[in-house]
Parts: structure tokens; sequence; C-alpha cells
């Protein structure tokens, strides 16, 4: 027996069976964000690479979503990851990297874009809330005087020390070639 909603209601608020589902057009987005707020959301909107998914991505996800209702994330395409980071960027591809954000139960939905920055985004959504990293400075973020202007906020994220992709990518450059021998005997309890 299938449950399918009534005529007219879109389950925007069922939770989703899988993380793909998550993964929306900005059509579909802008669609959803305004059935949002008119329910009285405040919508959070944020963006980044998220390459190699971390502690840190996670902490600020967690952190984005607090200070609203409903979070968009919009995930950089590769070929603008690699004009940011470099040409051995991305590690993963833009799809996988969406869905691995997407299953985060902080995150309501993702969006890419093959843009260098997420300014169409930001002006389309109109978010409540734009978060960054510390590690931006305010007049860095794009999309901040854009959210300012229509009486929204723009919030910078403390980052969680010693977790980026980055430093991650050179420790696991570094590594030897063989992975190192399993541990023998229980786990110590943290």
């Amino acid at each position: 027996m299938s449950v399918q909603p009534r005529p007219g209601r879109e389950a925007v608020s069922a939770k989703p069976v899988r993380a793909r589902d998550k993964i929306l057009s900005l059509e579909e987005v802008i669609r959803r964000v305004a059935l949002a707020r008119r329910r009285g959301e405040r919508i959070v909107f944020t963006n980044g690479c998220f390459d190699l998914l971390h502690r840190g991505h996670l902490r600020s996800l967690e952190q984005a979503r607090r200070l609203g209702d409903r979070l968009v994330v919009a995930v950089n395409g590769d070929a603008s990851v690699r004009r940011a980071k470099g040409a051995d960027r991305p590690i993963r591809r833009h799809r996988p990297r969406m869905e691995l954000v997407a299953g985060l139960a902080c995150v309501d939905w993702v969006v890419g874009f093959v843009a260098d920055t997420p300014i169409r985004l930001i002006e389309a959504i109109r978010p409540d809330v734009l978060v960054k990293g510390g590690d931006w400075a305010l007049d860095e973020i794009v999309g901040a005087a854009e959210v300012a202007a229509q009486g929204g906020r723009v919030v910078r994220l403390a980052l969680l020390p010693g977790e980026g992709t980055t430093g991650e990518l050179a420790r696991i450059r570094r590594s030897p070639t063989k992975p190192p021998a399993p541990r023998r005997g229980p786990r110590p309890r943290r």
C-alpha cells in the first residue's frame, strides 16, 4: 500500500528515504523554499566543495541548521572545484559529493552549481541566513551584501581546529602506501 499526500498538499516535511531524494534542481529548491516560507520557516543557505567530507563539515552544517528551519546546501561542480583548489581536485566527483552531503540529517535540500560562485542561487533562493566558515572575511562572502540588503543575516562559523580537506589530503599523501596493521585487542574507550 502506498501513501500519497492529498492533492494540493506537498509532502515537503516528509523525510526522504534516500539521500539522493534531497538533491534537487534550483527550480525545485525555489518551490520548496516558497512553501516553507508560507509556513513561517526560516531558510539557511551555505555552500562549499565538500570534497572529502569530514567532521568540520558536519559540525558546521549542524550549526548552520540550528540557525533556521531549513538548510539548503549548494555544492560546487567539478570544474569549479578545480579552478578554486587546483588541477588535482576534486577527489570525489560532483554527484557523490552532493549525495554524501544530502545524507546528513541536518541538511534539508542540496543543489549543485557549476559557476565559480553561488551568487545566482543566493539571489534566487533569498535565504534568511547565509552561513560560511570563519576562514572567510565578511567582505569576501559571496552574497553577503544581497542577503543583508533584504534584511537577512550573514553568519561566520568558527572552524573545528585540525579538521580540513587540505590537511586531510596532505596526511593521506604522506602516509605509507600500505595500510597500518589492524589493532589487536579491545578498542580503548573514549
